[in-house]
């Protein structure tokens, strides 16, 4: 697959959850003599509602490289084939600007620390076995195979392997930063750092668009659809459905791709096809990790003649909108 380098393209605004006020929407009537204020889209939240414009986007020349540990494709069954033989073990298998994630296996009777971080979210997603997570101001819950949990910033929250198998699952926790303890916790010692006992007023929790935890499979069964559980100004982890095809889009239609930040998707039902420009079609099984770097073309949808998927999204920055650009000469959303 060959694509432009410089192309023109159509830019749209995103807001993934929330909808902005549509600019259709007639003014109220003003009263005699009085002057009505003109629509201003350049004043809106961030959505998808604004008109087409046509603009330059920088494409990067060649493309984007990846850097270790991401690749296009992390595939589960290699990283639990790498491990074989170990009762427990831990694989990097992202590391952008914003997040730090990675496959986990914790033997029968373990149990990690408590921790919190104190500005961002971490979350998780089982792909076998069971975890009791234990969350401040939760039940501790057992999670199996296809549950999500979601971490406020600033809870401490453990995890803890329920049951005789091992629990294999995948977490992203904020990149870069230094988790901090409750105080009947022993800090892991981290090179540059010394802890002190401090105190804090700072609270977390849970809203609208936040749940700790959602059963992944119980949504991939049924009817519903536009569900979330993780989304806020630094975060989304968006439950993306792409429904059944019979065959793939044509191989014109490249999707779109983000300045400045990759989009990254962790196949947690069906099997997902990816086409990242550069790489071609990478095809994901259950519990893959997808990774379309910085400034690449990416499409993703179901695998022809497999039934729907799900793909857990790992973005930022979605509240505030991202931009999302388009070829000139496709369909709005391609």
């Amino acid at each position: 697959m060959k694509f432009m380098k410089t192309v023109l393209i159509a830019v749209g605004l995103m807001l993934a959850c929330v909808p902005a006020r549509s600019q259709t929407t007639a003014p109220a009537p003003a009263a005699r003599g009085a002057r009505v204020p003109q629509a201003n889209w350049w004043s809106q939240a961030g959505g998808e509602n604004g008109p087409t414009r046509v603009v330059w986007a920088a494409h990067k020349n060649p493309e984007t490289p990846y850097k270790a540990p991401n690749k296009p494709i992390w595939h589960i069954a290699d990283a639990l084939k790498s491990h074989k033989g170990q009762a427990r073990w831990e694989q990097n298998v992202l590391l952008t600007r914003d997040f730090d994630g990675r496959y986990v296996q914790m033997a029968p009777g373990d149990k990690s620390k408590c921790l919190f971080w104190a500005d961002d979210r971490a979350w998780g997603w089982v792909y076998s076995g069971q975890v009791k997570v234990t969350i401040d101001g939760q039940e501790p819950k057992v999670l199996p195979k296809g549950w999500v949990f979601n971490v406020a910033p600033r809870l401490s929250y453990c995890l803890e392997t329920a049951g005789s198998e091992p629990v294999v699952y995948y977490i992203t926790t904020p990149a870069g930063q230094v988790p901090s303890y409750p105080d009947t916790e022993m800090p892991v010692p981290v090179k540059g750092y010394t802890y002190e006992k401090v105190k804090i007023t700072s609270t977390g929790g849970y809203d609208s668009f936040n749940m700790p935890f959602f059963n992944v499979d119980e949504y991939g069964a049924s009817a519903r659809t536009g569900e979330r559980f993780l989304y806020d100004g630094h975060t989304s982890s968006n439950l993306n459905i792409g429904p059944p095809l019979t065959q793939l889009p044509a191989s014109t239609s490249w999707g779109h791709f983000h300045e400045n930040m990759p989009e990254v998707w962790l196949n947690v039902w069906g099997n997902v096809c990816a086409l990242i420009s550069g790489e071609g079609v990478v095809h994901g099984e259950y519990g893959d990790l997808i990774n379309a770097n910085e400034e690449r073309w990416h499409r993703a949808t179901s695998c022809p003649n497999t039934g729907r998927s799900i793909r857990m999204a790992i973005t930022p920055r979605s509240k505030e909108g991202q931009v999302h650009y388009f070829q000139i000469d496709q369909p709005p959303g391609n």
